[in-house]
């Protein structure tokens, strides 16, 4: 069964990968703050400040990697095929790597921002692949 899975567990990897890059990043840029408590951002930072941007791109990945990597996980175990389980996971991983890069170097309050459409793209990805599993586990 794996096997047919491959691909998708390799893009489950990148999103893992990705998301260990983040909390590195974000531990290192919060460390080198001249004031600085373990832990804690200050409040006052916004996005002009990369303390700011590493700690809530590694946030956002956090909080939105449980229902993608569960769906990703359900969809393997119930069969899903694996072309899409893999497309999705992959367009996920690309849309997040892409969200993280935004995120690092435009410091930007608009809203929409760049980083927001890839976002939307992840997200899309998600859904569709929890579509299909919904629509697997009722045939």
């Amino acid at each position: 069964m794996l096997e047919a899975y491959t691909s998708a567990l390799l893009g489950v990897w990148v999103i893992l990968l990705t998301v260990f890059i983040q909390g590195m990043v974000a531990s290192v840029a919060h460390r080198r703050q001249s004031r600085y408590v373990p832990g804690i951002v200050d409040h006052q930072l916004s996005h002009e400040s990369f303390v700011f941007r590493s700690h809530r791109t590694f946030m956002n990945s956090q909080e939105n990697l449980v229902l993608m990597l569960g769906t990703a996980m359900v969809s393997m175990l119930a069969g899903v095929d694996a072309r899409w389980v893999a497309g999705a996971v992959w367009v996920y991983a690309i849309a997040r790597l892409v969200h993280m890069w935004l995120y690092y170097v435009i410091a930007t309050e608009a809203n929409p921002s760049p980083r927001t459409y890839f976002f939307m793209i992840g997200l899309i990805a998600n859904l569709a692949l929890l579509g299909k599993l919904g629509l697997v586990l009722i045939a």
